[in-house]
């Protein structure tokens, strides 16, 4: 009973495990079986009678299900079979209507196809059509540049590089093409540029070559243009003077009429023949480099070079050639060629905009009017000739006139017409001196038979000297213009020095401008033969004493800072010089070396730097019989001070310290003992 109501208990629980088999996710399965073996024994036996009580009831459901449905399943398949056969009809007609499409579409595809390749081609050809109307214009631009190098046409070419750089190369830079032409261009600048610069040095060449013919042409112009005013000058002249007094020169002013004719007929005769300096030389090449430059930003540097190179050939025009005194021609030539190097820079000045400007003309004039003035005052010096003398004074009136035309101040060059006066007056003095000589030499001196008192004022006005006091006056006055003249010569060679202070070593020759003026006191001297012989000795003896203080001074000038041991060396070459010459007895009647003393100062100042014997300068200071008795301290110190300051700048004592480190310390014992040798000079007096 008791097994029996266990039975019947279990029977609820089972159908409820069976219930949650049915109803739960398989995943979950596994506690619910669990819970059938955890219950009472034999439990399991009566959960598998259950669970198969229950398939045998959900196999009957489903049987009734199948009976149920069979007859329509039945009834479908019997369907399904009758359409069989209209269903092989229709495959059978569906391929043959697919082959019969396909075979049909064939040919269609093939269209397509054609069709598609043709729109590819089509928009292949639209973009290259486009691309090439891009590319075009850059190509013609390229070839229209190669033509205009071609041509050499540079300026044009540097304004198509600008617009193929600004406008068309930003629109193909993606192209090969295009970057190999962006690369060439700096080549194509830099070509052109040195063309130019080619073009430029054949220019000034050109110019250098056609110096002499501007210059004769511009003077030609300026002469003729002279003599016209004047001609014009003096026939208002005559006219004015005609109404003041009608019937006075009458003959004067027919002849003025003449004058002035034949003045305006030599004009337009010679109008003919002159030409300008456009004519003379082409300045394209000067103004197709400027516009080069100034396209390729680099203005600055073609000014600086066009200047510099010019100032260059000034300085060659300016230097003249050594015989220049000897002819007129020589004279005219070295105007020519001065007076033809202004006129093409004032030409310059005016056709370009910046290339040169009034200030740097004006600048290179002055220093060009400075050299011109040295030169002629140095050569016209070697001029004995009268003749020759009032020719160069009339070359110096046409070279004033002919610059002054051009806009460049002459006054200068009007001051040194006085000196020309001067010289004239005494080369033509010489001149008739010698006349004079002849005369007396060649005269016997026996009497003059007059026969009337107007005879006898004839020969008498023949003779300038009359009164012996007034002849006596104008000796000594003449005695002294001779001693102030020759000074004044002195002092412009000297002016023409030019030492470098600062030279390690020595030319190993005399200076030239010395030279020039040893050779000048020789020609002087040799005429001074005929002079008295004190006069004589006295014009020799200023001379070098002169020349001596003047040589001193300048290597004393407080301006000059430094001194090398080298520049005194070459300055004692000088000094050589000027014993050699005073000691070829270039005027007679002087005792032994009394001409030599004149440079007695100099000799012994730079002896003693030379040899450099401080020791014994130092210890005879101030004895009669000192070897550098002439050297003042003051002098001493100035000069040794400044070798001092050269040797700390430029290291000109580094052998003296590299042989004897002690030579420094003897330089600053030597300083601090001339010093006190001054103070005691100052003190004492």
């Amino acid at each position: 009973m008791a097994e029996s109501a266990e039975g019947l208990g279990t029977i609820p629980e089972h159908e409820r495990i069976l219930q949650e088999i049915e109803s739960t996710d398989t995943a979950c399965v596994g506690p619910t079986l669990r819970s059938v073996y955890d219950d009472q024994p034999n439990a399991h036996k009566k959960f598998m009678e259950k669970l198969d009580a229950c398939i045998r009831n959900h196999d009957k459901e489903i049987e009734k299900m199948c009976n149920f449905h069979h007859q329509g399943f039945v009834d479908a398949i019997t369907e399904l079979l009758k359409v069989r056969t209209d269903a092989e009809k229709l495959k059978v007609q569906v391929t043959d209507t697919n082959r019969r499409f396909q075979d049909a579409g064939k040919e269609v595809i093939v269209q397509t196809e054609d069709i598609i390749r043709c729109r590819i081609q089509q928009r292949n050809i639209t973009t290259v059509v486009e691309k090439l109307q891009l590319c075009l214009p850059v190509l013609e631009m390229y070839s229209k540049l190669k033509e205009q190098m071609s041509a050499k046409r540079y300026y044009s070419a540097l304004k198509t590089m600008e617009q193929l750089e600004n406008v068309y190369f930003p629109r193909v830079s993606q192209y090969r093409f295009c970057q190999l032409m962006i690369e060439n261009l700096p080549k194509l600048r830099e070509n052109i540029k040195e063309i130019s610069m080619s073009d430029l040095k054949d220019f000034l060449e050109s110019i250098r070559k056609h110096s002499d013919k501007i210059g004769e042409t511009a003077m030609k112009q300026a002469h003729q243009q002279k003599t016209f005013s004047v001609a014009l000058q003096k026939q208002n002249n005559i006219k004015f003077g005609k109404n003041m007094c009608i019937n006075n020169d009458r003959i004067l002013e027919e002849r003025n009429e003449i004058v002035l004719k034949h003045a305006l007929e030599e004009e337009d005769e010679n109008e003919e023949e002159v030409l300008t300096v456009q004519d003379l030389v082409d300045f394209s090449p000067v103004y197709r480099c400027l516009h080069i430059h100034s396209v390729l930003g680099s203005e600055e540097t073609f000014e600086n070079y066009y200047r510099k190179q010019r100032k260059k050939q000034a300085r060659l025009v300016l230097q003249p050639q050594s015989n220049m005194h000897e002819t007129v021609d020589g004279y005219r030539r070295y105007f020519t060629q001065i007076v033809g190097f202004f006129v093409v820079e004032d030409h310059i000045l005016h056709v370009t905009q910046g290339l040169v400007t009034r200030a740097y003309t004006d600048e290179l004039w002055n220093m060009a009017l400075s050299k011109i003035i040295a030169v002629l005052r140095a050569h016209s010096s070697y001029c004995t000739d009268p003749d020759l003398v009032l020719e160069l004074k009339n070359l110096i009136v046409i070279f004033a006139d002919t610059l002054q035309g051009y806009g460049f101040p002459v006054n200068r060059l009007f001051d040194l017409l006085f000196e020309i006066r001067d010289q004239y007056n005494e080369t033509l003095l010489k001149k008739w001196a010698g006349v004079f000589r002849d005369i007396f030499e060649e005269d016997n001196y026996s009497p003059i038979p007059v026969v009337s008192e107007e005879e006898y004022k004839i020969v008498i006005s023949k003779f300038p000297f009359q009164d012996p006091d007034l002849e006596k006056d104008a000796r000594h006055a003449a005695e002294g213009e001779i001693y102030t003249k020759l000074n004044q010569k002195i002092d412009e060679f000297v002016q023409l020095a030019d030492y470098d202070w600062t030279m390690s070593e020595p030319d190993g020759r005399a200076s030239g401008y010395l030279m020039d003026l040893i050779n000048f006191l020789r020609s002087i001297f040799q005429v001074f033969t005929h002079l008295p012989g004190k006069v004589a000795q006295t014009a020799c003896m200023s001379a070098c004493q002169h020349l001596s203080t003047s040589l001193m001074q300048m290597l004393l000038d407080s301006e000059l800072k430094q001194i090398s041991m080298g520049a005194v060396q070459q300055f004692n070459l000088d000094v050589i010089q000027c014993e050699l010459f005073a000691s070829s007895e270039p005027v007679p009647g002087f005792q032994g070396d009394t001409l030599q003393l004149a440079f007695i100062d100099l000799r012994q100042l730079l002896d003693l730097f030379m040899v450099w014997d401080w020791s014994t300068y130092l210890a005879d200071y101030g004895q009669p019989a000192s070897k550098y008795l002439r050297v003042n301290p003051n002098t001493a110190l100035t000069l040794l001070e400044k070798m001092k300051d050269t040797s700390k700048k430029n290291n000109i004592f580094a052998q003296f310290r590299k042989n004897d480190r002690d030579k420094q310390k003897l330089i600053e014992t030597v300083v601090k003992q001339l010093r006190s040798l001054v103070n005691g000079m100052s003190q004492h007096t």
